[in-house]
């Protein structure tokens, strides 16, 4: 490496690491991903000492400890203002070099409800019969679900997740890193989010679901993930008397 080269590699890291003004422009660069990024700020998060850490930690799960998946909704009314904190939520989630690759549609209107509905019932219908296997039908029986979805209209808002694969900038494309974690963490923060509420929801996967991007006229860079209704239990709805795995099951420590 030449004199030169070896001056100008140091004076472009000092300008970056210590934010020095170069005097001279020829030796002055910055890269665009640096030239984008926002200085950091004080974190203001709340920390707790160890009791009220576990007594939060312990109230909250049995709070979530309640949710449960439902097939049966009351057509009762949701606020849209509670849709939108839930979605506001679920944005709040990690996602790979914070690009937030996720779309949440969120639908109520009886018209589109019905569309979406025909649409996944043709689709769930060849599922039931003949692209599923013996074994997966098998599974699903304790949960009394067939090819029906009457839910897909009774219910007040559907939320449809859909997951950016990249981005467009003019006619140029942008890498998004992560998409499926990120979308699916952002899922986990929605459904939290809809339970706390005191609302109740169901993760659909209707498949192939490329049909919710054509009725919802979605952008090319955006696929679908997840149909999730969302609303109040119907009167007396049931669920299937299941059971979690014990936290010896689901976890190991090394102490």
């Amino acid at each position: 490496m030449s004199l030169f080269n070896e001056k100008n590699k140091i004076r472009q890291l000092s300008c970056l690491t210590k934010n020095v003004t170069l005097s001279s422009k020829k030796f002055f660069f910055v890269p665009k991903s640096i030239r984008k990024m926002q200085p950091n700020i004080k974190y203001n998060g709340t920390t707790y000492d160890a009791e009220t850490m576990k007594n939060r930690t312990q109230n909250y799960f049995e709070m979530m400890d309640k949710r449960r998946t439902l097939r049966q909704f009351s057509n009762r009314a949701v606020p849209k203002s509670v849709i939108e904190n839930i979605i506001k939520t679920a944005s709040t989630a990690p996602s790979g070099a914070h690009k937030q690759p996720w779309t949440f549609c969120a639908v109520s209107s009886p018209y589109l409800k019905k569309i979406i509905r025909n649409a996944a019932e043709k689709e769930e219908y060849e599922n039931y019969h003949g692209r599923m296997s013996e074994e997966w039908l098998d599974d699903l029986k304790v949960f009394e679900t067939d090819w029906n979805k009457p839910f897909l209209e009774t219910v007040p808002w559907l939320i449809i997740v859909f997951k950016r694969a990249y981005e467009m900038d003019g006619h140029k494309k942008q890498k998004n890193y992560y998409v499926n974690e990120s979308v699916g963490l952002a899922t986990g923060f929605l459904l939290a989010a809809i339970h706390q509420a005191g609302l109740v929801a169901l993760t659909h996967t209707p498949s192939p679901m490329n049909f919710l991007a054509k009725i919802l006229e979605r952008p090319a860079n955006e696929r679908p993930f997840l149909l999730i209704p969302v609303g109040y239990p119907a009167e007396n709805a049931k669920v299937p008397n299941l059971k979690r795995k014990p936290l010896e099951e689901v976890a190991v420590f090394y102490e």
